[in-house]
């Protein structure tokens, strides 16, 4: 069983297509999805076709669920958020279909699965919160906690955009990495390749170059701010981006 574990696209779909075909061609059988379809990018909708038609295993992420309340929390968040997350809340919102609105709704906010005899655990965040954010610098007592929480062999996770491995105990931590938007300093779209058999696992992250910049051309041509461009070009977010204006 090979799986490509994968998340965060954010709506980048050269991203997403740079990435599904290295998975294929290095043998995946499935793929994982843990989230964050959507935001930033310039292709909410592609994107959540492209993943329904791979027959990807998906969950949902925090940024979905966000913007699938632009209607509900408009009054409040028009005051609140960073005027540019309001407008990519709103952005995405308007240039998903009705169908796609319903799909990315009806989604899980985690799954189980059991493969190979190994109990495996889907979540964006962690086990504990969608809007958790684990990293290689989360502390082992951190993760300990989580572990016993999860109640699985391994956890597959998201949400802070930078990828890692990580077993404490006998559970085993991987974060996906972004495929749309990373946040390490390096544009390469990220995700990993899980290698399962009976009694054996074998987890590797890979970098896949693709064509940025013409993700980068698409946010310009939908008129969306520059910032979001310079998000995908430099591998970092928003907050970074912002502090350096």
């Amino acid at each position: 069983m090979i799986a490509a574990l994968i998340g965060d696209v954010h709506a980048n779909l050269p991203a997403l297509d740079a990435v599904l075909n290295h998975a294929h061609l290095n043998g995946a059988e499935a793929i994982w999805n843990i989230g964050d379809f959507v935001g930033y990018g310039a292709f909410p909708e592609e994107v959540v076709q492209r993943l329904r038609l791979a027959g990807a295993v998906s969950i949902q992420g925090n940024y979905d669920r966000k913007v699938l309340k632009v209607k509900q929390k408009k009054d409040k968040w028009e005051k609140t958020k960073v005027p540019e997350k309001w407008l990519a809340f709103q952005w995405a919102y308007r240039n998903l279909s009705k169908e796609s609105r319903k799909y990315l709704r009806r989604l899980p906010k985690e799954m189980r699965l059991e493969v190979e005899g190994r109990k495996i655990l889907l979540v964006h965040g962690s086990p504990a919160s969608q809007n958790e954010p684990l990293d290689p610098d989360t502390p082992e007592e951190r993760f300990r906690e989580l572990a016993v929480l999860a109640q699985a062999d391994l956890v597959v996770c998201g949400h802070s955009h930078r990828a890692f491995i990580r077993q404490v105990g006998s559970t085993w931590f991987v974060n996906t990495g972004s495929v749309g938007r990373p946040d390490d300093g390096d544009p390469r779209a990220c995700y990993a390749l899980l290698h399962l058999e009976p009694g054996e696992q074998e987890i590797r992250h890979y970098r896949i170059e693709y064509d940025v910049e013409k993700a980068a051309a698409a946010i310009f041509a939908n008129h969306l701010p520059e910032d979001f461009a310079a998000m995908i070009r430099r591998g970092v977010n928003l907050d970074t981006i912002r502090s350096k204006t």
